[in-house]
């Protein structure tokens, strides 16, 4: 068990201002992996005033000094990866060779990114007789969740950094130790004090103390639609800029052209990655009615190949979930799916087969002939379960996809990219993935409806944390 007793504020490891502390629990076996410091309104203090006092100097550095210990960052990263993705395995459960891969090659390509986009980026321009300026809007709080913990941090981080505002990060309690990492990185490459500062704790606690303070002049969230209403509300009264990424309901509508055996094993595999624990994960399968036995039995072979265990182990495809609310909160929605009448075709409440009884984990689960108005079709989920649903032609399709209050992501399916392309423009989401395209780095990520507000990554996910200004100069007289 590893216990970190202090933040990092103001370029130094500091005690926190009391001495109670969070239990963190590997999801494998249940057992005590770490305790972390738990965060007051006093703790947020000092950090935002760290921030506060850090700003200007860092706003009016050049961005090509900015970017050079962006660089430095992504190199810490690097060297560290194989025990961050150990650490974040053990913490939230995604296999080890994927943590590797995603966990922290992700967050490394994004610092990397960031580095390069401002060192190109054009932080000012003209437009008739006045001079626009893009400036950062000041000090942020970055609020992160548990699923893709070091990546959320990044695309946060990295995209405040560049653009020259300071950065009081609160990780997620449930897999905080990724962040520490980080932390050590920047007080080794010496970002200077007060830049960027951690502390961790509950989001009722030392979360909703940044997200009011006066000292804050952004919000960045990620995290349920439930919190980000509730983040917006509290931040209302100082009128702070907030940015929301929060839950999704994906669909992925194959059409009746589409390759099925290549469609519908895509599809599962983007549902069960990190066991399903993912905002953009397409939990909604939609095939033509004429076409759903087919599918069915191509689902149902593709998510029983998964291998549940240890994350550890090479073999393991499917990892624990992240922690026992989030068990007990897919379970829950398990027996829902069962009791609305939507038809098991694999998967369900029992225990999958040679897993530590407790661990917190769920057989990859597959529905068929799910109504689209069904609480399993309509609310996140966050596990490793698919909706089947079946539609009769295009317009019904997009109907279906579009049916639920988030607009997160989808994807589309068909032999021609023309005709994926005419139906992905129908649908309501921030991210269409056509025939399974991967994920891009440099495109905005973000959604539409209650999936949030704002974007991430790419130069769009710097330019959330800039300021526009205009400057007016007196057009010269004309002769």
């Amino acid at each position: 068990m590893r216990r970190k007793s202090q933040f990092y504020v103001n370029g130094r490891w500091i005690s926190p201002s009391d001495e109670k502390v969070i239990d963190v629990h590997c999801p494998t076996d249940g057992s005590l992996l770490a305790q972390i410091p738990r965060g007051c309104p006093e703790d947020a203090d000092a950090a935002i005033a760290a921030a506060r006092e850090a700003f200007e100097p860092w706003a009016t550095t050049p961005p090509a000094q900015r970017a050079e210990a962006l660089k430095r960052i992504q190199e810490g990263l690097k060297a560290r990866a194989d025990e961050i993705a150990r650490d974040i395995t053990l913490e939230m459960g995604m296999p080890y060779k994927l943590s590797q891969r995603i966990q922290v090659g992700s967050p490394v390509a994004i610092f990397g990114m960031y580095a390069r986009i401002v060192g190109d980026f054009s932080f000012q321009e003209q437009v008739a007789h006045s001079k626009v300026l893009r400036e950062p809007i000041g000090v942020v709080a970055a609020i992160t969740p548990w699923n893709y913990p070091l990546h959320q941090i990044a695309a946060k981080v990295a995209a405040a950094l560049a653009a020259g505002c300071t950065v009081v990060l609160k990780p997620s309690e449930v897999a905080p130790l990724n962040a520490f990492h980080l932390a050590e990185i920047i007080r080794a490459v010496g970002l200077p004090p007060g830049v960027f500062n951690l502390v961790t704790g509950y989001g009722p606690e030392i979360g909703e103390a940044l997200v009011k303070h006066p000292g804050v002049d952004m919000v960045s969230f990620t995290g349920s639609t439930a919190a980000g209403k509730q983040i917006a509300a509290l931040a209302a009264p100082t009128v702070k800029r907030v940015a929301l990424e929060l839950g999704g309901k994906s669909a992925a509508i194959v059409l009746d052209d589409a390759d099925l055996g290549i469609a519908i094993k895509g599809v599962v595999g983007n549902c069960f990655l990190n066991s399903g624990q993912t905002c953009t994960a397409h939990t909604r399968l939609l095939v033509p009615e004429s076409r759903y036995d087919e599918a069915a039995r191509l689902a149902v072979a593709t998510a029983t190949g998964y291998r549940p265990g240890d994350p550890l182990a090479p073999e393991t495809t499917l990892g624990p979930l992240a922690s026992k609310a989030q068990l007990d909160r897919v379970r829950t929605y398990i027996a829902t799916g069962v009791s609305e009448g939507a038809e098991l075709l694999t998967g369900g409440l029992d225990l999958p087969q040679g897993v530590d009884p407790s661990g917190y984990f769920v057989a990859p689960t597959v529905f068929g002939r799910v109504k689209p108005d069904a609480k399993i079709a309509r609310d996140e989920i966050f596990g490793p379960v698919l909706s089947m649903i079946t539609y009769e032609d295009e317009d019904d399709a997009v109907r279906i996809a579009n049916g639920t209050p988030y607009g997160l992501a989808g994807g589309v399916w068909s032999a021609s990219e023309e005709r994926a392309e005419r139906v992905a423009r129908r649908v309501r989401a921030g991210q269409i993935d056509i025939n399974g395209a991967p994920f891009n780095l440099y495109a905005p990520f973000g959604g539409y409806k209650q999936s949030g507000k704002g974007r991430e990554l790419g130069r769009y996910g710097m330019e959330e944390f800039l300021e526009f200004k205009a400057i007016q100069f007196r057009p010269p007289s004309k002769a």
